[in-house]
């Protein structure tokens, strides 16, 4: 699992005492899963974040990254490793959309292998350095098309996208176990909702968990 060095901890708003005050703040909105609140004590998410925005890292909201992209509002993150580990053998997770690198960071204090690809080649390469800093030799990132997954290394327990797609990318399913659930956000820019689906072995079962607003899951790479 992920280590924290030393040089992680932060002063002031971007302290260890800042991140369980944020912590508090998502149990008190219904994050019940103790394992997911350490998590997200652990993850020093000003470190993915820009400098300049460091201050606002433990608010409970969404911040600006680079390239018009966006770090997920931690309550969003929380309630999305939640469904990720209600999945009782989750040991190799497929990430679709590493941004900052934040979300892989906190399954990666959770899962045994993370596996994460982004479209935006600065953006994966920034984040391999922060896992590399931050001790997360468990977790793999790599630029690519997230429609096509990662076929090489199916199958996996769970997939989970941080951006969202118009419909459901069903083909994906292909690369997940029986039994293995995909959590993602589908809609436009207006409207979404994010969803969880189950692959069973002649077809899938779809729950809604609520409405959310992500960046759009796109096609194609950015080198």
């Amino acid at each position: 699992m992920g280590q924290q060095t030393m040089n992680s901890l932060g002063i002031g708003m971007t302290s260890a005492r800042t991140r369980q005050r944020m912590v508090d703040r998502l149990r008190d909105r219904g994050i019940i899963d103790e394992r997911v609140l350490e998590a997200m004590a652990q993850v020093p998410r000003h470190l993915f974040v820009d400098e300049a925005l460091a201050q606002r890292a433990y608010e409970d909201n969404a911040l600006p990254i680079k390239f018009g992209q966006t770090i997920s509002q931690p309550y969003v993150v929380a309630r999305m490793t939640e469904e990720v580990i209600k999945s009782q053998h989750a040991k190799k997770v497929l990430e679709l959309g590493t941004g900052s690198g934040y979300q892989a960071a906190v399954l990666g204090q959770l899962i045994d292998e993370v596996f994460s690809i982004e479209r935006i080649d600065k953006l994966t390469r920034s984040a391999r350095r922060l896992f590399i800093k931050l001790g997360y030799l468990n977790i793999r990132c790599k630029t690519g098309d997230g429609f096509q997954g990662w076929p090489s290394e199916a199958l996996f327990d769970v997939i989970i996208c941080t951006a969202a797609p118009e419909k459901i990318p069903f083909s994906l399913l292909d690369q997940l176990h029986v039994g293995g659930k995909m959590i993602l956000p589908v809609g436009d820019n207006k409207k979404q909702k994010l969803v969880a689906i189950v692959k069973e072995p002649h077809g899938y079962q779809e729950e809604v968990l609520g409405d959310v607003i992500f960046v759009p899951l796109l096609q194609g790479v950015v080198r």
